[in-house]
């Protein structure tokens, strides 16, 4: 059976309601607060296991009361976190996330024991094959991630990078990916760069996605929380890939799992959202 491996962050997120987002120097109140489990690796693990992949996460986190607590989380969802390596003396990475009345939301990162992930942890990437899908995004070190979807391409895998947070990477590695995953703003940055993805996927909100010349719109649903969207498409992609389906049942698979994601709050919402 193909799996999915997912090469990424692991956060504690501080989820503050706010009735609009501030203006710099502004102070706002928030009306709700909530302590939830993220980080883009985290959250599209969890979507990549919730659309019926076998995966495992690579990553890291604090010995401390939030990172013990996440993999508990994790583990209860049914991904595998034996390559998540426990720091001692390092607190576990932390986000604090505003979500607006509109359900639009912006997010600071620390990156915490996400940036101590280094080569030697790339080794639980050595059982990737054909079939199998290698999943990443940049919450990690760059030079990290490079180096994972050499390593994972070279061995056959399938290569999901998601471009984000954006930042610019080699063009072998851009090109190893089938597709590189971004945005609207992150497709923008990209083109600024002067970076041409061979493999390019685009998400569009509400619109939906395009894949190439591959379009699928988005079921129109009422949006409650916009954070964890694009790690939702992202990991349910992922899952249908590994599980040997085409670029339109995937794409559609993917926005699929967007438009149940933002129905709730907080980036990995209920199982039962779909």
């Amino acid at each position: 059976m193909s799996r999915v491996v997912v090469l990424g962050s692991l956060n504690a997120d501080l989820h503050l309601g706010v009735e609009r987002h501030p203006a710099p120097g502004e102070t706002v109140l928030a009306g709700t607060v909530a302590h939830r489990s993220g980080g883009k690796g985290a959250n599209q693990a969890l979507a990549a296991a919730r659309a019926g992949a076998r995966v495992l996460l690579v990553g890291a986190v604090g010995d401390d009361e939030p990172g013990r607590a996440h993999l508990r989380h994790l583990r209860a969802a049914g991904v595998g976190t034996s390559a998540v390596r426990v720091l001692a003396g390092v607190p576990t990475g932390t986000a604090v996330v505003c979500t607006d009345a509109a359900g639009e939301g912006t997010i600071v990162v620390a990156p915490g024991a996400n940036h101590r992930v280094g080569p030697g942890d790339l080794a639980a990437l050595d059982g990737l094959g054909p079939g199998d899908v290698l999943l990443a995004q940049l919450e990690l070190p760059l030079d990290v991630v490079a180096d994972g979807v050499r390593r994972a391409s070279r061995r056959g895998a399938r290569v999901v990078l998601n471009l984000a947070p954006y930042a610019p990477l080699p063009d072998d590695v851009l090109a190893a990916a089938d597709p590189v995953v971004v945005n609207e703003h992150e497709g923008a940055l990209l083109e600024r760069d002067g970076v041409a993805a061979p493999s390019l996927l685009t998400t569009l909100g509400a619109r939906g996605a395009r894949w190439g010349d591959l379009e699928v719109p988005a079921e129109r649903v009422r949006v409650v929380d916009t954070t964890g969207a694009g790690d939702a498409f992202c990991g349910a992609l992922a899952a249908h890939l590994a599980a040997g389906a085409d670029r339109a049942a995937a794409l559609a698979a993917a926005t699929a799992a967007a438009a149940a994601c933002v129905q709730h709050e907080g980036a990995q919402p209920p199982a039962s959202s779909g």
